[in-house]
């Protein structure tokens, strides 16, 4: 479903004037166009199926045993349901191959698409997971965020060092030996004690 700018612009006129700004003043003349096509970007991944990102595989031969795949340091962004503010951050994306791999390319193009609808982190990253085994069928998948939300950082408790880290892993990657190895690869992430991530 296209989003609907026009029915955007007037929402945003009507929260302008509703906090006792002057929507016609030179400054914010044109916010709610802007607005509009920002939503457009934030949300372009509203009916869009992850899946379609990883439809070209390669198929391994039936001599080649799966190894880690890890991509680190794959930037995103997303809008936070609650607030409609943004969170963004570091997705960390690992998968074991069983009998295809895809392209590297592909993972952040998931991520994206994942990212780009009104979204909670831990959603977020149980989606990413979720994309991954139904599209590649690995032995092991984990997926680990690492954001800043703009709920904690501008409003509310207002802490603007702390950063969320979610984490979700399936299969061989479940297992904490193994997620622990994958968690010292990407560098910086909290060894698996059990503390809730």
């Amino acid at each position: 479903m296209p989003i609907d700018t026009a029915r955007i612009e007037a929402a945003v006129a009507e929260i302008l004037s509703a906090i006792g700004e002057d929507v016609a003043r030179p400054g914010l003349a044109t916010t709610p166009q802007r607005v509009a096509q920002a939503y457009g970007d934030f949300f372009a991944g509203l009916g869009v199926d992850p899946l379609i990102h990883l439809e070209e595989t390669l198929e391994l031969e039936s001599d080649q045993r799966g190894e880690l795949v890890l991509l680190r340091d794959i930037e995103f962004r997303s809008i936070c349901e609650h607030h409609l503010l943004p969170f963004i951050g570091m997705a960390h994306v690992a998968y074991v191959p069983a009998k295809k791999v895809v392209g590297l390319g592909r993972l952040p193009k998931v991520v994206e698409t994942l990212a780009s609808r009104p979204q909670l982190q831990e959603r977020l990253t149980e989606e990413i997971a979720d994309a991954l085994e139904t599209g590649l069928a690995p032995q092991g998948v984990l997926v680990v965020l690492d954001a800043v939300h703009g709920c904690v950082s501008a409003r509310g408790a207002r802490q603007a060092r702390s950063s969320t880290v979610t984490m979700a892993s399936r299969g061989t990657l479940a297992d904490p030996v193994a997620r622990s190895g994958v968690l010292a690869l990407i560098g910086g992430m909290p060894q698996d004690g059990g503390a809730g991530v």
